[in-house]
C-alpha cells in the first residue's frame, strides 16, 4: 500500500500521493515550533486555534504537506506560494500556472494519517477514515445514525455483512468514496451524500451513480493502509467541479482525450514521508 520515501509516478511529478503516519511523530514543543516556521507567517495563526495536541499536529502537517507539494510539483519557493480555500473550504493554488492549467489538490486526515493527492489536468479527491468501533453503541446502532446519507442499495449491502466487523469496514468503505467525491468537486458538506450510490466488484470496478445517473466520467480507488485506516481517490473531469471552484482553475481547453487519459491513469501506492522529509524539501 505504501512505499518509503519519494518516487515519480506516471503522472509525472505534479500527480502525487503522500502520506504523513502523524502518529509516529512526536515533536518537542520546539521541534513543533521549528517545523511550523517552515509555513509562511500568515498560515501559522490557524493552526494554534487547536486546543488538542493531535490535532495541532494535523494541522501542521496538512499545510506543510501542501506546501511541500506545490514546491515539489512546480519548483515554486515557499514564500511565494499563495494557498486559498474557497467557501465551502476546498484548498486550491492561487498561483496561476500556464502550463498546468487543471493543476489542484486535496488533503485528508483522521486517525494516525494525513495525506494529499494532486493532478495536473483531473480533478482529484482524496479521503482517509478510521474504522474506528463504537464505544457506546452496536455497530448496527451506530451506521443507523448515517442512513440519511446512504441509498437502500448501499444499506443493503452493509448490514447483510457477515459480522459487526463486516458492516463497519462496509459503511466505512462508502462513506470514504462519497468524501472523496464531494471533495473533488469541491462541494464540501452541502452535497447530498444520499445523491451518490457506488455500485463495485469486490470493491474494484467501482462506479458511480448520481441521482440514479451513472457519472461515466469518475473512477474510484479504494485503499487499505492498515488495518485500521482506508483511504480512497476519486478522479474525474473538472467540469463537474461546482462554481465557485471551478473559478480558481484556469480558462485553458483541456483536450477531452488528455483528460479522459488522466482518469484512467492507474492509480499506484501512496508514498509515505515523515515530517523531516516535507522540512527537507523547503530545504
Amino acid at each position: 500500500m505504501m512505499e518509503e520515501g519519494e518516487k515519480q509516478s506516471s503522472g509525472g511529478r505534479w500527480r502525487c500521493r503522500w502520506l504523513v503516519d502523524v502518529g509516529r511523530w512526536r515533536p518537542s514543543p520546539a521541534e513543533f515550533q521549528a517545523a511550523a516556521a517552515v509555513l509562511p507567517p500568515h498560515d501559522r495563526p490557524a493552526i494554534h486555534r487547536f486546543v488538542r495536541e493531535e490535532d495541532r499536529k494535523r494541522a501542521l502537517v496538512s499545510r506543510l504537506l501542501q506546501y511541500s507539494l506545490v514546491h515539489h510539483a512546480l519548483g515554486m519557493p515557499f514564500h511565494q506560494i499563495r494557498i486559498n480555500r474557497t467557501l465551502e473550504g476546498k484548498p486550491y493554488l492561487q498561483n496561476k500556472n500556464v502550463n498546468l492549467p487543471g493543476f489542484n489538490f486535496n488533503t485528508s486526515h483522521q486517525g494516525e494519517y494525513v495525506g494529499i493527492a494532486s493532478e495536473p489536468l483531473c480533478l482529484v479527491g482524496l479521503d482517509i477514515v478510521c474504522i474506528s468501533k463504537p464505544q457506546r453503541e452496536t455497530a448496527l446502532e451506530f451506521i443507523n445514525n448515517f442512513t440519511s446519507y446512504l441509498t437502500d442499495h448501499e444499506w443493503n449491502c452493509i448490514v447483510t455483512a457477515d459480522s459487526h466487523d463486516g458492516m463497519l469496514t462496509e459503511f466505512y468503505r462508502y462513506w470514504c468514496l462519497k468524501e472523496a467525491f464531494v471533495k473533488a468537486t469541491g462541494a464540501g458538506v452541502g452535497f447530498g451524500l444520499q445523491r451518490l450510490e457506488f455500485h463495485h466488484i469486490n470493491w474494484t470496478n467501482i462506479s458511480l451513480c448520481i441521482d440514479g445517473e451513472e457519472a461515466r466520467k469518475w473512477m474510484f480507488w479504494l485503499f487499505k493502509i492498515d488495518e485500521m485506516h482506508l483511504a480512497s481517490i476519486a478522479k474525474g473531469h473538472p467540469e463537474d467541479a461546482i462554481d465557485s471552484f471551478r473559478r480558481t482553475l484556469s480558462d485553458v481547453v483541456i483536450q477531452e482525450g488528455e483528460l479522459h487519459t488522466a482518469i484512467e491513469i492507474p492509480e499506484e501506492a501512496f508514498t509515505l514521508l515523515t515530517v523531516e522529509h516535507l522540512i527537507q524539501l523547503h530545504d
